[in-house]
């Protein structure tokens, strides 16, 4: 019997029209019932029509990109030839394949883009033709703005970020009759592939409450305090910001400095206590760490005016108050974690500014404390839109979780979100079961005093980093801080890009220990050493340009954890007996992982 990939005709065949008949009707069923999900809140008044402001914006910022070429008549020549240019030679090389001889494509996908991986993209002519028309259209797209000179870097930013979501979005990669991997599976199911996945749209349309929400992985294999968040502690204290988590210990003696951990508040802090494997705070507890962890009420109206004033004050200030309770222990090694390291950056030259010096040593990881090189989320962040946001912010008191979940998964729209849409919709699959992936979906709510001030005072105006930030009455100078800090960026970071963080250690009056991990945002923060997975570099001090002193840096194979364990005990490496929760009469309020954690948005 012949293989059917000598004949590939053959693989795009229905093999049952009947099955196939009665399966596209199914599909077409589940598409109206996917249309009704979508419309029921909005007839409802239960969902507002979306405001035209963010399309306004697009289009605005595009359009400055197109009058910058046809303003021109040289230029705009000089484009529409480019891309003519490039559609003749793709012509030339097809009609010369077809006529069987061997020639290098008129454009090729890099080797690391998993969208056109299916070999029918290469050996196909049909396919391999509208994958080239794609590659050479996109790039010329990005091309133009990025040699659209007479635009200000925001403006051109926002313009190479749009880009790239339209390009995106319009891969053949998207699409059931331009996919070959898609066409041939419909065809080998007779279209169940297309029932189950508009079963899956159904779905995600009504868990987003009439908007998609895309499940990432498969929701119901995990669960917190059964497979996720297991490291064993009580709640001790909490507020209307927050509660307080102390971890039970696991050696006999530990550190006399106790360490405070702040998450950020953008996400939960369970990402620093995921499996037993990956946890963090696990391993902390087990080096011989006294662990507290702040753990974020998700706001709603009742929050709407907490600012970052309160944050401070109710979060790590008043959970520093907690641990000498706690503990009878005033000194303490604290560590930030992004948003929430930007927050102790904050905390700590407001303390500098009133001598309290409670805080020995501060870890940050993946934060900005100066937000000249913020990376792609800057996209986001000019006058119009904070407004715009300011004003849907007003209406509830917060910003709903899901608009900051879209936005970080648009920094990798290819992996995060069109990989899913092709798999769950299109494939008609199940995502695979992974908890980092979980946690990503468990989004919070942002209040809309705290969410305004930092848009405000951080990514537009960089006020913490320039000495005028106010807080509480006290202009902050982060050069009063002269603690020992241990900075920890990440080589992939989109969100706190590695440049921004080593420019920010420069801010700083004490020493700083600037550390390099491999991979990105997460996968470079939990980073357990048993799986010996990535590596890290350390230097001397963060000066200069970053590139210069990753050229000197000495890389180290694997995890970056046991040198920051290191570096804090360099520092004091004094123990007293373990402490347990509810020592010295503090109430416990319930076990770890708390309350406010398992509250959806």
């Amino acid at each position: 019997m012949a293989d059917d990939r000598q004949h590939p005709v053959l693989q795009y065949i229905i093999n049952n029209p009947e099955a196939f008949a009665q399966n596209l009707a199914k599909t077409l069923e589940n598409a109206g019932k996917a249309l009704a999900a979508y419309l029921e809140p909005r007839e409802k008044g239960e969902v507002k029509q979306d405001s035209t402001d963010e399309l306004t914006s697009v289009i605005k910022t595009l359009a400055q990109v197109g009058e910058y070429w046809v303003s021109d008549p040289q230029r705009a020549v000089e484009a529409q030839s480019r891309l003519m240019t490039g559609y003749i030679d793709l012509w030339n090389s097809s009609l010369k394949r077809m006529m069987g001889e061997t020639v290098p494509p008129a454009a090729q996908a890099e080797p690391r883009d998993k969208r056109f991986a299916d070999p029918d993209w290469n050996e196909n002519q049909f396919f391999d033709f509208i994958k080239q028309l794609y590659l050479i259209t996109s790039r010329w797209a990005e091309d133009l703005v990025h040699e659209a000179n007479g635009l200000d870097e925001h403006t051109k930013h926002k313009a190479e970020f749009y880009v790239t979501q339209i390009s995106n979005a319009l891969s053949p990669s998207n699409f059931l009759l331009t996919n070959p991997e898609l066409i041939r599976l419909t065809m080998e199911s007779n279209g169940a592939n297309l029932v189950k996945g508009m079963q899956h749209l159904v779905e995600d349309i009504k868990a987003g409450h009439g908007d998609v929400k895309i499940r990432q992985t498969d929701m119901t294999k995990f669960a917190l305090g059964k497979n996720l968040g297991l490291t064993p502690g009580k709640v001790i204290a909490e507020n209307d910001v927050c509660q307080v988590l102390q971890y039970e210990p696991t050696t006999p003696n530990v550190l006399t400095r106790p360490l405070l951990i702040v998450p950020p508040w953008i996400n939960k802090f369970y990402i620093l206590d995921l499996t037993p494997e990956k946890s963090f705070i696990k391993w902390a507890v087990d080096q011989g760490h006294t662990v507290f962890v702040i753990s974020w009420v998700n706001p709603d109206q009742r929050q709407a005016q907490k600012s970052f004033e309160h944050y401070m004050q109710e979060g790590i200030l008043n959970t520093l108050d907690v641990i000498k309770r706690a503990t009878r222990q005033e000194e303490v090694n604290a560590i930030g974690y992004c948003v929430g390291g930007t927050l102790l950056a904050v905390t700590l030259a407001y303390m500098a500014a009133k001598g309290d010096d409670r805080i020995k040593s501060a870890t940050f990881f993946t934060t900005q404390v100066d937000f000249t090189h913020a990376g792609d989320l800057k996209v986001f962040v000019d006058e119009e839109q904070i407004s715009i946001l300011e004003k849907k912010m007003a209406e509830t008191g917060f910003l709903d979780g899901s608009k900051m979940s879209s936005a970080f998964n648009m920094l990798r729209s290819n992996d995060l979100i069109w990989s899913y849409v092709v798999n769950n919709y299109l494939k008609g699959k199940e995502p695979f079961p992974f908890d980092l992936l979980y946690w990503n979906s468990d989004s919070t709510r942002m209040p809309a005093a705290n969410h305004s001030f930092y848009l405000r005072n951080c990514y537009l105006e960089n006020n913490l980093a320039r000495g005028k930030m106010v807080i509480d009455g006290e202009t902050l100078d982060l050069s009063k801080v002269t603690i020992p800090i241990y900075n920890l960026a990440t080589r992939e970071d989109h969100i706190a890009p590695a440049r921004s963080v080593f420019l920010g250690s420069a801010c700083f009056g004490g020493p700083v220990e600037y550390v390099l991990s491999g991979s990105g945002h997460i996968a470079g923060v939990v980073n357990p050493p048993d799986r010996n997975k990535y590596q890290y570099w350390t230097g001397g001090k963060p000066e200069g340009r970053l590139e210069d002193w990753l050229d000197k840096a000495d890389e180290n194979p694997g995890s970056w954890w046991p040198h920051w364990d290191s570096w804090i005990r360099s520092l004091d490496d004094q123990t007293v007996k373990a402490r347990k929760p509810g020592a010295y009469r503090m109430k416990v309020l319930g076990d770890a992982p708390g309350s406010y954690v398992t509250m959806k948005a």
